[in-house]
């Protein structure tokens, strides 16, 4: 009996020590994401028009929608140290501990006539996002030469990922998703 209890000791302070642990184990990803923080782009240019900025938040991201009236792939999004203004260069202001420089390889206004397709109601705060968890503001930076910019404030320099989407009907979006953690 009292080698029964001498063994069962033994193992019990080797799994208390880590000496019986099993394989390392690495960190498993916040919400199962895989995402990182480098730029993503799509250099593919399109004639599609923006028609309305929007956002969301889920339980593992928040996410900023460009909605287009046409069909649109090209992108370029990464962080910043300053987003600047589409044409004059000149600094956007936005809140945050890290930027995101949003641009889409589309105009914000018709091709054919020069009349925009979207303007902003509010610049400083295209779409409202107090209170979300990883957003801190969406500003407009302008679309110039069949490019258009927005500045994502975010809380801190997050994993984000970058795809586009078909439809509704004939237009697209593209969606930009920043995870609430690492």
């Amino acid at each position: 009996m009292k080698k029964i209890y001498a063994w069962l000791t033994a193992i019990l302070m080797a799994v208390g020590l880590g000496l019986m642990a099993p394989g390392s184990a690495s960190a498993a990803s916040y919400c199962g994401l895989v995402w990182g923080s480098l730029a993503k782009s799509n250099q593919a240019m399109g004639a599609a028009a923006v028609t309305n900025v929007r956002s969301g938040q889920h339980y593992c991201f928040d996410r900023l929608v460009i909605d287009f009236k046409g069909k649109t792939k090209g992108y370029n999004v990464r962080y910043v140290s300053q987003v600047v203004q589409d044409g004059s260069g000149l600094p956007i202001k936005l809140r945050g501990g890290a930027f995101l420089q949003v641009t889409a390889h589309s105009p914000a206004y018709d091709n054919a006539t020069g009349k925009a397709t979207f303007i902003p109601a509010n610049p400083s705060e295209v779409t409202k996002v107090s209170g979300y968890q990883t957003f801190r503001q969406v500003a407009w930076a302008g679309s110039f030469e069949g490019y258009t910019t927005l500045g994502l404030g975010v809380r801190a320099r997050l994993p984000f990922k970058v795809f586009t989407l078909d439809g509704p009907g004939s237009g697209s979006r593209l969606v930009i998703d920043v995870a609430h953690h690492w």
